[in-house]
């Protein structure tokens, strides 16, 4: 993986972290029950741990290990 791609990454889900758009409702409901809100962390959270694997996979220096 380029350093440039793996930047890009990161960047993006420094920018999706900061969502502002569902603090003011709960509603709609995901599967019936959840907040919109934390089906959205919960789904931040499984991207940043796939990206971590890419980057740890693709972008680490393998001369470090």
């Amino acid at each position: 993986m380029r350093p440039l791609t793996a930047a890009a990454l990161v960047a993006l889900l420094y920018v999706l972290h900061q969502d502002v758009w569902f603090w003011r409702d709960a509603r709609p409901l995901v599967l019936g029950f959840i907040p919109i809100g934390l089906f959205y962390h919960a789904a931040f959270t499984a991207a940043c741990s796939i990206v971590m694997w890419l980057l740890v996979k693709r972008a680490w220096p393998a001369h470090l290990e």
